[in-house]
């Protein structure tokens, strides 16, 4: 057999052993940590998670009032929500945006 069709039948022997992935295969967090137990998040770094999550709705709710209008304001505090994600934490975000928009808020009811 020549090294071409040893390649060859080697090739499709990783392939054919390999799990297929169906459309219909389950993707969620849960199917996936069961599929991989050994390597799952521990149930703290979940609930983490599942915080942090809440906090990004949180964020997209505060920036995002006005929806069906286009604010430019809102896509720039959307920008810098962005870089300040790549440096903190969502819910530390959330908790920064939320204080600087109560301050805005006073600041405009004083004048």
């Amino acid at each position: 057999m020549s090294f071409r069709v040893f390649s060859l039948v080697a090739l499709l022997c990783i392939c054919v052993s390999q799990p297929a992935h169906s459309a219909d295969q389950d993707f969620s967090y849960a199917a996936i940590a069961e599929r991989n137990a050994s390597t799952r998040l521990d149930p703290k770094s979940v609930r983490a998670a599942k915080m942090h999550g809440e906090c990004m709705v949180g964020l997209k709710q505060l920036i995002f009032v006005k929806r069906s209008d286009f604010d430019p304001i809102a896509e720039w505090v959307n920008y810098r929500t962005y870089t300040l994600l790549e440096q903190f934490p969502p819910c530390d975000v959330l908790i920064m945006m939320e204080v600087a928009h109560a301050e805005l808020m006073k600041q405009d009811a004083e004048s």
